[in-house]
């Protein structure tokens, strides 16, 4: 059985997903074969919230190159998770 601190990798710090922090929805790197399931029930076991959705999308990987040898960032999931009206926000995006 999968662990929920092995399921959410670490939470996606921009300018986007900053703003969407207004509207209760907070952002997440997560591993690539967790499905929606197993993300709500980690997030409300870690962050004792309560969640309302969870959308995810697979994010493909950058080529990249360095001088003349390219390569390939790997791929990666991306979940943004909505907490229900009544739920306390996550403390960790707090002062950010």
């Amino acid at each position: 059985m999968k662990s929920p601190y092995d399921i959410i990798l670490k939470p996606i710090v921009s300018e986007d997903s900053m703003n969407k922090m207004e509207e209760k929805k907070y952002v997440f790197k997560v591993r690539k074969d967790a499905n929606k399931i197993e993300i709500r029930n980690a997030i409300e076991k870690i962050f004792d919230v309560k969640v309302k959705s969870v959308n995810t999308m697979n994010v493909k990987g950058k080529v990249k190159r360095m001088g003349a040898h390219s390569g390939k960032r790997p791929d990666w999931k991306k979940a943004i998770v909505a907490l229900t009206e009544d739920s306390k926000e996550i403390e960790f995006f707090e002062g950010m």
